[in-house]
C-alpha cells in the first residue's frame, strides 16, 4: 500500500491535521497494522516537499503547532493516476517458504516436517481470521477475505510441494 497516495486520497474529502489523518487511516486501512504518527508526519513532509499537499493552516496546540494539510491540484492528479494504474501481481507471495524447503533438503533436515508445521500455522491463522468475521463491518470482511484467499493459495502450494518433495530433493541435489 502506498501510504502517500492513501493519505492524499483521504485529504480529497477536505483538509485535516496529522492526527486526524492517522485516525482516518487506522479506521479505514489499519485494522491489523495501524500507522505510526512518525510515519504519517514523515509522509506529509515528503508530500509537502513534492507539492502534493499544502499547509492549509497552523493552530497552536499544547505542544508543537498543529498543521492542517490540504491536497493540491497536483496531489489530486497524482492520486488519480495512482488509482488508475493496475497493481503488479506478486508471483511469489511467500518466497521465504520456498527458501526454507530447499535449505531443509540441502541440510538434511525434514522438509516434510517444515511443510506440516507451516500448514498448521496457516490453518491456525485462517481459523483466527474466520472467527473475526462475526464482528465488524463489510470493509474489514473484504480485507479478511483477501487474506484468507492468499492463505488458501499458500496451502495449495504447501500441499503440492509436499507431494513433490522427492523430485525437488533430486533437483536441488540433496
Amino acid at each position: 500500500m502506498s501510504m502517500g497516495h492513501t493519505l492524499l486520497g483521504l485529504l480529497e474529502s477536505g483538509p485535516r491535521h496529522g492526527y486526524e489523518l492517522k485516525r482516518a487511516f487506522d479506521e479505514k486501512f489499519g485494522h491489523d497494522r495501524p500507522a505510526h504518527y512518525g510515519q504519517i508526519y514523515a509522509t506529509m513532509s515528503r508530500l509537502f516537499r513534492n507539492g502534493l499537499v499544502a499547509i492549509d493552516g497552523v493552530e497552536p496546540g499544547g505542544g508543537p503547532e498543529r498543521k492542517r494539510y490540504a491536497i493540491t491540484e497536483a496531489g489530486i492528479t497524482d492520486v488519480g493516476q495512482w488509482l488508475g494504474r493496475p497493481e503488479k501481481p506478486q508471483p511469489y507471495l511467500r518466497p521465504t517458504l520456498y527458501t526454507k524447503v530447499v535449505l531443509a533438503l540441502i541440510t538434511g533436515r525434514s522438509a516434510a516436517g517444515l511443510l506440516d508445521t507451516q500448514r498448521t500455522e496457516h490453518l491456525r491463522m485462517m481459523r483466527m481470521l474466520t472467527g473475526r468475521e462475526r464482528g465488524g463491518g463489510f470493509a474489514p470482511q473484504l480485507i479478511r477475505d483477501h487474506a484468507l484467499f492468499h492463505m488458501e493459495a499458500d496451502l495449495r502450494w504447501l500441499e503440492l510441494t509436499a507431494a513433490r518433495l522427492d523430485r525437488l530433493a533430486k533437483e536441488v541435489g540433496a
